[in-house]
């Protein structure tokens, strides 16, 4: 376990996780297995997972496809919810969604959205919003 002052090898911040998780601001869809669409928005995005809010909790342990596009790519992935965290009484749930098996495009998709993100946050300076 890192502690909070070690720097990753690539990374000029503190990082706690065993994967990067990067801010990543994208629209998304999340297709539930009955063929439902709900319309959500992706706050974090790292290799193995994501993070995002929807007005609709769905329970942890459901599978899902999510669609997500940053306005020049789209990806579709499969996805489980492994954890959903309560809209505080402001309707909006958070959840926690780990990433399956991707194909080859899908994972070419996700490695540049990372690549792009990796880039720009060795430009920046480190702040305590990038060591969470």
């Amino acid at each position: 376990m890192m502690k909070a002052n070690d720097m990753t090898a690539n990374s000029p911040c503190a990082e706690k996780r065993a994967n990067r998780r990067f801010s990543f601001f994208a629209d998304a869809e999340i297709i539930r297995r009955d063929g439902t669409s709900i319309p959500t928005q992706l706050a974090e995005l790292s290799s193995r997972g994501c993070y995002m809010g929807a007005l609709v909790p769905i329970p942890i342990g459901t599978e899902l496809r999510l669609r997500i596009s940053d306005g020049t790519s789209t990806c579709e992935l499969q996805g489980e919810v492994i954890y959903l965290h309560s809209g505080n009484g402001l309707g909006i749930f958070g959840m926690g969604v780990m990433l399956g098996k991707m194909a080859a495009e899908e994972r070419f998709v996700v490695d540049r959205w990372l690549g792009d993100l990796a880039a720009k946050r060795a430009a920046a300076p480190c702040d305590s919003t990038q060591q969470r």
